[in-house]
């Protein structure tokens, strides 16, 4: 295993997951529909990309991780509803910083949970990646707002937290099957949401809208979610948190070189923090790793 290798795939993951957003602006259609569709439509183009190569479904290593992969799956669905309803009820702000919650969560619980030893010269990374999220979302000038959207944003970081040690529990399964088995379970997970929230209401098509999901399917669910998983399952848990906060970090910047959206002072010092963090981490990997 080539823990090298997996860095830089999760890292390439969540680099592009933190442009979705600048693409969702241009889309006319309700977050949760495109989120059904992202699973859908990643889904399918994995399994056809295994068809390609020649690769066949190993049903047998699904049927020997079943429960964690079915788990894993809701979690993920019920991760993007409550953070849409998070954002619906709050300020994206924070409701992203109350997801974002996640990776700390994971390093708490993971020499309890996951038998992981905790790098304690990791943690003033994972601290400092933390504060920088704070700083990057603004938080303590645009105010909590309301308390039900913050419980909804901790209902999203809760299921990520599953969705991280399901992942450290599902072994002996390729990428691409773990990949596209959770992603359609996804989609059957929020389609009862999906269909409650837009009763009686009409979609608003157009080509554009249209193009941009198919976009978001195909390269930012189903080719980066192979990325995302792999790196999941094998990365240290300090490793996934540090370098998932690169994700807002990216989505910032396009919101700010695309968009033209202003980001002051602190928003630049938080971003600033979380590269910094990200980098530092990594190099004590490499160090680590040199010495074995």
């Amino acid at each position: 295993m080539n823990l090298a290798t997996e860095r830089i795939k999760y890292v390439i993951a969540v680099i592009i997951y933190g442009t979705i957003g600048l693409f969702l602006r241009y889309v006319s259609l309700p977050s949760e529909f495109v989120a059904m569709c992202r699973g859908t439509i990643g889904a399918i183009f994995i399994i056809l990309y295994q068809r390609s190569k020649n690769q066949k479904i190993d049903f047998s290593s699904i049927r020997k991780n079943l429960k964690w992969l079915i788990l894993s799956g809701i979690m993920l669905g019920l991760n993007w509803v409550f953070l849409f309803a998070a954002y619906m009820e709050t300020t994206v702000a924070v409701a992203s910083l109350c997801n974002y919650m996640a990776p700390m969560i994971v390093i708490i619980i993971a020499p309890a949970v996951l038998r992981e030893k905790l790098e304690i010269k990791k943690l003033p990374c994972v601290a400092a990646a933390f504060v920088g999220i704070i700083l990057v979302s603004g938080v303590w000038h645009v105010g909590i707002g309301n308390i039900s959207g913050v419980f909804l944003g901790l209902a999203a970081a809760f299921c990520f937290v599953i969705i991280v040690i399901c992942n450290r529990k599902i072994s002996g399964i390729s990428a691409f099957d773990k990949a596209w088995f959770q992603l359609a379970l996804s989609s059957v997970t929020i389609l009862p949401y999906f269909l409650i929230k837009n009763r009686g209401i009409s979609l608003d098509w157009d080509v554009k809208s249209l193009l941009i999901v198919l976009l978001l399917g195909v390269f930012h669910t189903g080719f980066a979610y192979c990325l995302y998983f792999s790196g999941m399952g094998t990365l240290p848990v300090q490793t996934v948190a540090v370098l998932g906060y690169l994700e807002p970090v990216v989505s910032v910047l396009c919101s700010v070189i695309f968009l033209h959206e202003y980001m002051d002072i602190f928003g630049w010092l938080g971003a600033v923090l979380i590269i910094g963090a990200a980098v530092v981490s990594e190099l004590l990997s490499d160090k680590k790793e040199l010495k074995r």
